[in-house]
């Protein structure tokens, strides 16, 4: 059984998360290759085969609910959902219930009812004891119809006879339940086929006349009951004490327990991952809700499908009731490449083993739910999402998918009129462009006419050795983060679009995060801290890629903080406050990045102390040299790689020490070779720094993988950059190879795109 937990698997490239995947054998290689290139989908000749008027095949998004704990094992929940926040929401759930003992989850050997109705019966009491006096002639001939199940331990088990009274010129009607095991699959035509083969029996018997012979969707001999217990101490969110998470969760539920027209959403709430694990696994999602629906409605009174109470220990405890008729086996698994994937990644062994995992997935889901209804209702920490659906709707393109978002978020007008105005003007700008200008100019143009913006950066040479003094290059890249402050009355909020991050700094964290701490202490050493404001963050380099990000994120804000307060600061004090940030951030940083993001410029840096005193040297080159940055999808913590050196270098300072000078000396000769603008001289030297990096073991799978796709398709020079243990290379090359190198590892699947050092 694979582990459910994938840390910051959502930062991942959707080739990096298949990747994660293959290497934990969750899927195989053919599978990994099919899900790569896009052939596990049903093609049109296919769906052809399926249904009737095939015209073309439907495509909807298939994710993967993390951190599920059911009944002491772990499994990775495959989704196809069109609604954002469904699987980020339960994947939160779920990590928040395992940490608390994981859910347990007991369904019932599903039996599904065939119902066989008799009208015209001239004597209904005697007629029903009959058939029920013949019951095992009934089952006997229904079990001859399918002897294949029996075989497998299934088959029709027993009979009811229901009783219904007069109908409309038919006289008295009798209903004949048939109720059959049907093992995995889910069982809707060998059930038809039964009640048609029994059919004339019945009749016989009863003495009337059979009419209607088909299944039931109202499974109630299929229920599951799905648990988890929460310790109040883990409810705690923001200034929300447990208790009041706790108690308004409670009475949330028992709204929808004693109101239909809030216990419809409320169980629509619950299906929204029970239908999503369904669709995924190839079941009749439409049957599952239909008897979820009517299960609700059983006591004459539509109410809710879930209870929420306190037990004796003050925990609170949630419980699941539902019919669930699915199945693991079948044309409907078969047929589908895709589908049998999903049960793959699954991984459950028989059809109770899924029901018992979608119990819990609704359960989750439905926790998710109240309890953002409970605290700060249901619309906050959804507004990027929403946003990403309303740029789609609006036709964004990739190009300008993303400045989209940023702009509805800032303007605070989500709809699809407000996006073809934004798409609009951006294809506007990109056509009045002034020929000849590259990224580059952009960027920089951009920068000094806005200000309030951090440049991000790659190290060339130098990476951990510059953090025990000695020398790195560093360059800017044409990537930049950029922040807008606005005054507010009160409390500060923070808005990343790119990021999905929507916090409310005003409010504490139970854990507070190095993002929340490091824009609170911004404000406070700008004398900011009782003030209402809006942070608005528009990233344009990717998070926790070794390219700067935190450092690029402090000085943007800085900047648009002391900008709209009217504080005066200086470059070098911005840098001062960025590096305080970095600390925050990455614990001992070499106050390069800081440095970079504040002015821009390539240098040759070398850290005299721990006050972020520095030696800088601006470094200039004849000609631009091109660069291929490569990001390996995997997330990286400079935190961890630098501790990570740093525990080797106590155990063995002078072996460590003598790997540092090593790197030191290609870093002084890699400036001089950026002074000749010797391109070859450079590749060569941040090879061998490569070489070293790796020995310190802050280099990766994918990190290597890249770089031999670079070397191999023409780079002069490839090597990690930034902390490593994920993140980031860059490759320099002669200008004709670039788009060679990045497309080749494009094809791999990795993001990648092209600059130069100036």
């Amino acid at each position: 059984m694979s582990q459910s937990r994938i840390p910051s698997f959502y930062k991942f490239s959707v080739a990096n998360r298949l990747r994660v995947l293959l290497e934990r054998n969750v899927i195989d290689q053919a599978e990994y290759d099919m899900l790569i290139d896009g052939t596990h989908m049903l093609d049109a000749d296919q769906a052809d085969r399926l249904i009737e008027n095939v015209i073309s095949v439907f495509g909807l998004p298939m994710g993967l609910g993390l951190n599920f704990q059911v009944n002491d094992r772990d499994y990775l929940v495959p989704m196809v959902v069109e609604e954002p926040s469904i699987i980020a929401a339960v994947s939160s759930a779920a990590k928040l219930v395992r940490s608390t003992g994981g859910f347990t989850s007991t369904a019932e050997r599903p039996l599904l009812i065939g119902q066989i109705q008799v009208v015209n019966v001239p004597h209904p009491a005697h007629a029903r004891q009959a058939l029920l006096q013949h019951s095992e002639e009934i089952l006997n001939l229904a079990n001859s119809l399918h002897p294949n199940m029996v075989a497998r331990g299934g088959g029709a088990r027993e009979i009811e006879v229901h009783t219904h009274g007069a109908t409309a010129g038919h006289g008295d009607m009798l209903v004949v339940h048939l109720l059959v095991d049907t093992r995995d699959a889910m069982g809707a035509n060998l059930v038809n086929t039964m009640c048609e083969g029994a059919a004339p029996l019945v009749e016989k018997i009863s003495g009337g006349r059979v009419f209607l012979r088909i299944l039931s969707n109202l499974a109630d001999r299929a229920l599951v009951r799905s648990k988890a217990v929460i310790p109040v101490a883990e409810l705690a969110a923001g200034d929300y004490s447990g208790a009041e998470v706790r108690d308004g969760i409670i009475l949330a539920n028992e709204f929808a327990e004693r109101d239909p027209y809030r216990a419809t959403t409320h169980n629509k709430g619950i299906m929204n991952g029970i239908d999503a694990v369904a669709i995924a696994t190839g079941n009749d999602w439409r049957a599952i809700e239909a008897a979820a629906h009517a299960y609700a409605a059983r006591t004459g009174r539509y109410s809710s499908l879930t209870r929420w109470y306190a037990n004796e220990a003050g925990d609170l405890v949630g419980e699941l009731e539902i019919p669930l008729k699915v199945g693991t086996v079948g044309g409907q698994v078969e047929s589908n490449q895709a589908v049998r994937i999903a049960h793959r990644v699954l991984g459950v062994e028989s059809a109770p083993e899924l029901a018992e995992v979608m119990g819990a997935v609704g359960l989750a889901q439905n926790f998710a739910a109240i309890r953002a209804l409970s605290t700060h209702g249901i619309q906050r920490g959804h507004m990027t999402l929403h946003a990403r659906s309303v740029a789609m709707a609006a036709g964004a393109s990739e190009s300008v998918f993303d400045d989209v978002v940023d702009r509805l978020i800032a303007a605070g007008d989500i709809k699809v009129w407000k996006a073809r105005e934004i798409i609009a003007d951006l294809e506007d700008s990109q056509r009045t462009r002034a020929p000849g200008r590259n990224d580059r100019q952009e960027v920089v143009e951009h920068a000094d006419a806005a200000g309030d913006i951090g440049y991000g950066k790659i190290i060339l040479l130098g990476e951990h050795s510059v953090v025990y003094g000695r020398h790195a290059i560093a360059a800017p890249i044409p990537l930049h983060i950029r922040a807008e402050v606005k005054a507010q009355r009160e409390h500060t909020d923070l808005m990343i679009p790119r990021w999905g991050v929507e916090m409310r700094l005003s409010e504490p964290e139970r854990s507070v995060s190095s993002l929340h701490a490091s824009i609170t202490l911004i404000a406070e050493r700008l004398g900011l801290a009782d003030r209402g404001m809006r942070i608005d963050v528009f990233p344009h380099i990717p998070r926790a890629n070794g390219l700067g990000a935190s450092a690029a994120l402090a000085v943007a804000v800085i900047r648009a903080m002391a900008r709209c307060f009217e504080v005066e600061i200086s470059e070098r004090e911005i840098s001062n406050l960025a590096f305080d940030c970095e600390k925050i951030a990455h614990g001992t940083p070499s106050g390069i990045d800081n440095t970079l993001a504040t002015f821009g410029r390539p240098i040759l840096f070398r850290k005299e102390n721990a006050l972020a005193r520095a030696e800088i040297r601006h470094l200039n080159t004849p000609a631009p040299i091109p660069v291929v940055i490569g990001l390996s999808g995997v997330a990286t913590l400079t935190m961890q790689t630098v501790g990570s050196v740093r525990a080797a270098w106590e155990k063995n300072p002078a072996r460590y020490e003598s790997i540092f000078s090593q790197i030191d000396a290609l870093a002084l000769a890699g400036a001089q070779a950026l002074k000749q603008g010797d391109i070859a001289e450079l590749g060569e030297l941040m090879n061998i720094d490569h070489g070293l990096l790796n020995a310190l073991q802050v280099s990766s799978r994918e990190i290597e993988e890249l770089v031999e796709i670079a070397r191999r398709n023409g780079a002069l020079g490839a090597k990690l950059t930034g902390g490593g243990g994920g993140g980031a290379m860059i490759a320099v090359a002669e200008p004709e190879r670039t788009q060679t190198i990045a497309s080749a590892m494009r094809s791999a699947g990795y993001n990648t795109f092209i600059t130069e050092i100036r």
